[in-house]
């Protein structure tokens, strides 16, 4: 915190701490290291708009804290973005743009255009160089067709036809890679995504639980929470074994009585 020469102070974060921090490190000082979450988010455009994918788990460490949270977050009817890192920087970030947004419509009497969207975005993060931990995936639909760009913490941002973010990314990208092609319909591209978070799903620990989808087109959006539930957990009340499933291979019985007297008698030998 810098003061002003009047005594009122400014608002803003202190880096001191990091330049420490590097100088710590370099006298060989382990420091702690933050954790880091898990997250498949996907994106794909298709001939009639743009899809988004995103897993539900959201961890703590090794702990998982959330079997069902969501992930693709709301910025405009026409426009919306999944967000990997930390919770509270994807829901603060994107809460701030949603109301950016939302007042620029007041004002304009004009619908949202993604290109605003990711400015805003991508100075925000710039501000803050990368210690505002989120990573985004913005899709959306507006006067000049479908969008898909990537955002990352930095500041940095990428315009793809297909793209995946978060720990599970890689595995998301083999099926992409593999099953990807211009112009595909609706339900190839649902069937497409939906294999990208199912790889992420079963492939990295940091992700896991079910499929949430979000189809935006011209006419809207559709919005499909819980689209597939892979893990879904299934608890039994007891042994349901039929006879006969499992193979008796002998049977011996003792009778309890039997066991004590030899017991006993063989104490008494001693």
């Amino acid at each position: 915190m810098m003061a002003q020469g009047d005594g009122a102070a400014l608002g803003g974060f202190d880096y001191s701490n990091c330049r420490r921090n590097q100088m710590l490190e370099k006298a060989g000082i382990k420091l702690d290291r933050y954790l880091k979450t898990g997250t498949t988010i996907v994106g794909l455009v298709y001939q009639d708009g743009v899809i988004l994918g995103a897993d539900t788990r959201a961890t703590e460490g090794d702990i998982v804290a959330d079997k069902n949270c969501e992930k693709i977050h709301y910025l405009a009817p026409n426009i919306y973005c999944c967000g990997a890192g930390t919770a509270a920087d994807t829901e603060a970030v994107t809460d701030m743009v949603r109301t950016q947004l939302e007042l620029h419509r007041y004002a304009t009497g004009r619908g949202s255009r993604v290109i605003t969207a990711l400015t805003m975005l991508k100075s925000h993060l710039f501000n803050y160089q990368g210690h505002v931990s989120a990573a985004l995936v913005l899709g959306g639909f507006d006067v000049s067709g479908p969008h898909l760009h990537t955002v990352y913490p930095h500041g940095s941002t990428d315009t793809l036809p297909f793209a995946t973010m978060g720990s599970g990314s890689l595995a998301a990208m083999s099926v992409f890679e593999a099953g990807f092609r211009e112009k595909m319909t609706k339900e190839e591209g649902m069937s497409l995504v939906s294999d990208a978070i199912c790889a992420g799903i079963f492939n990295d620990l940091g992700s896991g639980s079910n499929v949430d989808l979000c189809v935006i087109t011209k006419a809207g959006k559709e919005y499909l929470r819980n689209h597939m539930t892979p893990n879904q957990r299934v608890i039994t009340k007891g042994y349901t074994f039929k006879r006969g499933h499992t193979p008796i291979l002998s049977t011996k019985i003792v009778p309890l009585r039997d066991r004590v007297d030899v017991s006993e008698g063989e104490a008494m030998e001693e």
